[in-house]
């Protein structure tokens, strides 16, 4: 006879479990959320207050870059120190650091602010993740994908469109304010609702070193990405020394973790195909949404004219399609105990519908309905991933399995929005050097910016301008078509009762 701790629990059980857990979850993943996509419709009027377009790209990598490393930070300390006290630490970096970014006078001030906005909004997706991933099963824990979907649909529809209006009701400015009521909050609900549970009575020691290397193999990397961009050359020595620090980091990074007690990366778990592979469709799926997240609203309003307004409600369709894919994969992964055969088939469509709004100039209506689909096709791959590595990992490394699809999401979203900021730059600059000069203004005033030029020369820039952003289109479509043939390769694909 099985012991009883071997049976999986009741549903009833499950159900009375993870509402306890669930509600003082919702905000702060509302916030991990929110943070990433409020800032995209405003972007033009950052840059036209701040200046610095070329490097506009930043107020959302930088974020990027931050997450990424709180990700494994938060994943482990809370599995040692607790994940409710850690929680607390990641709203109160994240009030602080909204403050900050509402206040400052500059672009650096401003990508310096998100960097700290990045360390507490990356620690709580993963420790929210990591809380529902410790009170409901593998298989019932698919079927709540939908409930997690809803904050996501709540949370991306809120960013896109609460930050159009409030950047020209009041400024860009107040789309950070909007976070000090909601972490508020969100910080008594923990509170009230949330159990403290004991920290694990295992020794502990932090793993700065591999935080440290872990940081020099990042930030560099990414500086010399937008080295590149800024330059418009691909290569500089300034881009050799950078690349070299970080392959140099890596490379210590590595020697450091596989000899750890307690690794920052457990290189254990990565080993793992079910776990290594669905990390790297998490990368590739970042890098594909928030290329799309970033570049689409500069599209609008450069190439097509749209105001702030207009543009939160054409990115309103992307919000809702990842919510409702998700919700709708979620419930056949319950009932089929399938996984990664959902976002290998759906996968394969988007490559086309990105690949068409590339090359074809769609009506503003085409564009809405073609990014609605690939969003919602998009959509099957997050809560996939999320429990096909749970699985793998078991609960004694749950907090670190889930930290490192964070990590991963986050290193993607990074390398590939500065890599397609890169493309853009360059290649509108190399097609003509007239819209190079004149991409600032374009995305500031939107076509209105070209009045003044004669019909030749406005027809010129604005066509360099447009094929710019169908190559960024069409890189968005390569990560994507890399993220489905992850999506085949990953070997378990089902899930037990």
């Amino acid at each position: 006879m099985s012991p009883p701790d071997a049976a999986p629990p009741p549903k009833a059980a499950t159900d009375k479990l993870f509402f306890r857990v669930f509600p003082p979850l919702m905000l702060p993943m509302f916030l991990g959320v929110v943070d990433q996509t409020i800032v995209a419709t405003a972007l033009p009027a950052i840059s036209a207050d701040l200046g610095e377009v070329e490097r506009i790209s930043w107020v959302v990598i930088a974020y990027l870059i931050a997450a990424t490393v709180a990700a494994p930070v938060y994943g482990r300390l809370g599995d040692f120190l607790g994940r409710r006290r850690m929680m607390f630490v990641a709203l109160g970096v994240v009030g602080v650091s909204s403050l900050m970014c509402a206040a400052s006078p500059t672009l650096p001030a401003l990508a310096f602010a998100r960097v700290l906005q990045g360390l507490g909004g990356g620690g709580l997706m993963a420790l929210a993740q990591s809380l529902i991933g410790e009170a409901v099963p593998p298989r019932e824990r698919a079927r709540y994908q939908g409930y997690l979907a809803t904050v996501f649909v709540t949370s991306n529809a809120f960013g896109p469109l609460a930050g159009g209006y409030l950047t020209e009701a009041f400024g860009w400015r107040s789309i950070f304010l909007v976070n000090l009521p909601v972490a508020l909050l969100a910080a008594w609900l923990v509170r009230r609702f949330l159990e403290a549970k004991p920290p694990s009575g295992e020794s502990f020691r932090f793993d700065f070193p591999g935080l440290g290397w872990f940081v020099l193999f990042i930030v560099p990397a990414l500086l010399g990405l937008e080295r590149i961009q800024s330059a418009g050359t691909p290569f500089t020595p300034a881009v050799g020394a950078l690349i070299g620090v970080s392959l140099a980091s890596l490379a210590l990074l590595l020697r450091r973790e596989r000899r750890a007690p307690h690794p920052l990366l457990p290189f254990a778990l990565l080993r793992k195909p079910d776990i290594w592979r669905p990390d790297a469709l998490a990368a590739c799926h970042g890098a594909a949404l928030v290329s799309l997240i970033t570049f689409v609203p500069i599209y609008l309003r450069a190439v097509r004219g749209a105001p702030a307004s207009e543009i939160g409600l054409l990115m309103l369709p992307i919000a809702i399609g990842i919510g409702t894919g998700s919700m709708v994969t979620g419930r056949l992964v319950s009932v089929t105990g399938r996984t990664t055969i959902f976002p290998a088939l759906a996968l394969i469509p988007v490559v086309g519908l990105l690949l068409l709004l590339a090359v074809f100039p769609l009506s503003l209506a085409g564009v809405a309905t073609t990014l609605a689909i690939c969003a919602f096709l998009m959509g099957s791959v997050m809560g996939v991933v999320q429990v096909t590595v749970q699985s793998a990992a078991g609960m004694s490394m749950l907090g670190a399995a889930t930290g490192s699809v964070a990590f991963s999401r986050s290193v993607g979203a990074a390398f590939g929005t500065a890599l397609a900021s890169m493309l853009l730059f360059a290649s509108v600059g190399a097609l003509d050097p007239e819209a190079g000069r004149l991409f600032g203004a374009l995305v500031e005033h939107g076509p209105a910016a070209l009045d003044g030029l004669a019909p030749e020369a406005r027809t010129g820039v604005l066509a360099a301008t447009a094929k710019g952003f169908g190559l960024v289109f069409a890189l968005i479509a390569g990560y994507v078509a890399l993220g489905c043939a992850l999506a085949w390769s990953i070997p378990s694909k089902r899930l037990g009762p």
